[in-house]
């Protein structure tokens, strides 16, 4: 399985460079994917951010030279990428529940934290419905907010943005925009540089843009769509997992580098029989290209 060597050989390059710079664009390039979709699989996969697991990581790595040899903790801080040994405290202790300068008596109790290796295991025991569809550019008009990409941050940030959206009758506005396919009040992360983004909260449209709200384009693109049934948010939570841990691995694509998007069309979102969608924008796997 390709597509799961790379992410491994992703995951050898933070480990050799865990005491060093890591550079999630490299991480990323060696996966074939964009940081942004990166960090999300990694996240989804694992169960844990990124940059979560590189914390555990270090400060792993950290408590076993603290146990280990004579060096101090502001050399140790420096080495592991903390600008001081306050923060390196902060985060070693976060971790292990005690100070560095703890982590060296005996018989104190510490967390390590083992090297991750991706081994997916694909049930296959409910199908996932979905269709490939080539569609040409499509401009969308609502409401975005810019957003750090901190995964973990992201997953409590974008639900609040939606509750902001609900609740000053904004949604209303929008929903009523959409007159072009895909049908529906769309949710789109457009995440290109791997540092930030902006997710908009949107329809498709031919229609004006109203007064404090802003137009942009969807790039032209092949998709794979993914049909959701269920009470949100938890039904497109579960179906996101899966379409990174069953679909993605097996199915000879890999990300596009294009937004996500998710499609909600009119209706009771807490009702078991809703439907939506989730848009993955797919390349064919340079791999399966290639052969």
């Amino acid at each position: 399985m390709e597509w799961l060597d790379r992410l491994n050989q992703s995951i050898s390059y933070i480990e050799n460079n865990l005491a060093d710079k890591i550079d999630y664009e490299q991480a990323a390039k060696i996966a074939c994917c964009s940081s942004f979709h990166f960090q999300r699989m990694f996240s989804y996969i694992a169960g844990v951010s990124l940059a979560e697991y590189i914390r555990r990581r270090r400060m792993t790595l950290a408590a076993f030279e603290l146990q280990n040899s004579d060096i101090k903790v502001i050399d140790l801080a420096l080495k592991y990428g903390y600008d001081s040994p306050t923060s390196f405290s902060r985060a070693f202790q976060n971790i292990h529940g005690v100070s560095p300068s703890g982590a060296k008596n005996e018989g104190i109790s510490l967390r390590a934290y083992p090297r991750m290796t991706f081994l997916i295991s694909i049930k296959g025991d409910v199908e996932v419905n979905y269709k490939i569809e080539k569609k040409e550019a499509f401009r969308i008009v609502g409401v975005k907010k810019h957003f750090e990409l901190d995964i973990d941050e992201n997953f409590k940030e974008v639900p609040q943005f939606w509750g902001e959206v609900f609740q000053n009758g904004v949604f209303v506005e929008i929903s009523k925009l959409s007159n072009q396919e895909p049908l529906g009040v769309l949710g789109v992360s457009t995440c290109m540089n791997g540092k930030d983004f902006d997710y908009y909260i949107a329809s498709a449209t031919d229609k004006l843009i109203p007064e404090n709200m802003y137009e942009y384009e969807v790039p032209e693109t092949t998709w794979a769509v993914f049909e959701c049934i269920g009470p949100m948010p938890n039904a497109i939570q579960d179906l996101q997992k899966r379409i990174i841990t069953e679909w993605l691995p097996t199915s000879g694509y890999e990300y596009a580098d294009a937004p996500d998007i998710e499609v909600y069309p009119a209706g009771d979102i807490s009702s078991p029989n809703y439907k939506c969608e989730v848009w993955l924008p797919i390349t064919k796997s340079e791999l399966v290209s290639a052969s």
